[in-house]
């Protein structure tokens, strides 16, 4: 499978495929859609699933098929050979020609990542937002900013943290 431009619809990538790729893809998809009621679209070149955020993905290449999971670390346990990577708590089953994976056990690891998408929200905004910290107290009097900060016109790389800004000097001169 070369590098094409990507399918219009995820149908057209399904049927764009073959081999034995068209047959992994074919039975995961089936096995996804009976979970939970997904929004498939093309992202990124492949099949991605919604719900409240990025679910799942299905990406055919030449030599493998990745299942792959925004929550996975979360899912080792009903399936121990999802290898994590990535951001997100990404985690991803390769299959290769010969590898299978049970209807029932796709149909599983999608339903625990659509219930912890449902849980938790989506994957891709709880990644965004900041850590909270306890900010540090200014001292009395203060004007609130942070340590470092140097009122205009004061120099600190030449003259410390005091003193007018000295003007640069080009030579030393006695």
């Amino acid at each position: 499978m070369k590098k094409t431009p990507p399918a219009a619809s995820p149908t057209l990538y399904v049927a764009a495929l073959t081999g034995w790729q068209k047959r992994r893809v074919v039975a995961l998809r089936s096995a996804v859609c009976k979970a939970a009621p997904f929004e498939e679209v093309i992202r990124w070149g492949h099949l991605v699933y919604f719900q409240n955020g990025p679910v799942l993905l299905i990406r055919a290449e030449e030599h493998r098929v990745l299942f792959g999971f925004w929550r996975g670390q979360r899912l080792r346990e009903i399936e121990p050979r999802l290898k994590p990577g990535g951001k997100y708590e990404m985690a991803t089953l390769e299959l290769r020609e010969g590898d299978t994976i049970a209807p029932a056990t796709a149909r599983r690891l999608a339903e625990a990542a659509a219930g912890l998408n449902a849980e938790l929200g989506d994957p891709v905004l709880a990644a965004k937002r900041p850590a909270v910290t306890k900010r540090r107290a200014t001292p009395r009097g203060s004007p609130g900013r942070s340590a470092r900060w140097v009122p205009k016109g004061w120099c600190r790389r030449r003259c410390g943290w005091g003193g007018p800004r000295a003007p640069a000097r080009r030579g030393r001169s006695s």
